[in-house]
């Protein structure tokens, strides 16, 4: 005659599995988050920047319409874009800087602002992305002050790959982690039950 499993030892089961849970939960939560970590350290790479020189200028876009995030290197949504671009040092400021994005590999300008100084360090523009497509585009910074004429870019896409979840690899960790916890726990109750001698 089988015994049923002993309610004490499945409850002791159910407690382990709720504290592994609950321990990996605590770990994850304490984990950095790769977006809060977007702008480094000054000496850090950082694939959102442009280095024009030996000063570096930081390109953001922004997708008002669609959602609050801030994109660098791949804009999922094509529509109306605020383009940023920001100096991280005052070295260019005093500087004749040109800006422009085209889209490539044609070379379409879809975003152009005249060689001018910027001493507020920082410019803005609007591109309606839907106008121009999907695509790969780039975004050129160019010093053209006096005898200083340097042409640096960052590339980027729009419209080509779709919206990631920010959380989606700490979740899959997640579920990945608790299949794990319940299979060892159901294993070793398996066990627990098999040492047992049986009724004969």
């Amino acid at each position: 005659m089988k015994k049923n499993f002993p309610l004490p030892v499945l409850f002791n089961t159910i407690a382990h599995a709720c504290r592994a849970i609950a321990l990996f939960g605590l770990l994850i939560s304490a984990l950095p988050s790769a977006v809060y970590a977007h702008r480094g350290a000054s000496n850090e790479v950082d694939a959102c920047n442009i280095l024009v020189g030996h000063e570096r200028v930081h390109f953001t876009a922004y997708t008002p319409t669609f959602t609050t995030k801030e994109y660098c290197q791949s804009i999922p949504h094509l529509g109306m874009t605020n383009l940023v671009f920001d100096y991280d040092g005052k070295g260019l400021r005093n500087l004749t800087v040109e800006f422009e994005v085209t889209k490539e590999p044609e070379g379409t300008r879809v975003f152009y602002q005249e060689p001018t100084k910027i001493k507020s360090g920082t410019v803005n523009g609007v591109v309606d992305f839907s106008k121009f497509g999907a695509g790969n585009y780039l975004a050129h910074v160019a010093i053209v002050h006096k005898d200083k004429n340097l042409d640096s870019h960052i590339p980027f896409s729009v419209g080509l790959e779709g919206e990631s979840s920010d959380n989606l690899p700490i979740k899959s960790l997640f579920i990945v982690a608790l299949i794990a916890v319940v299979v060892y726990l159901m294993k070793q109750a398996a066990n627990k039950r098999s040492a047992r001698p049986s009724d004969v």
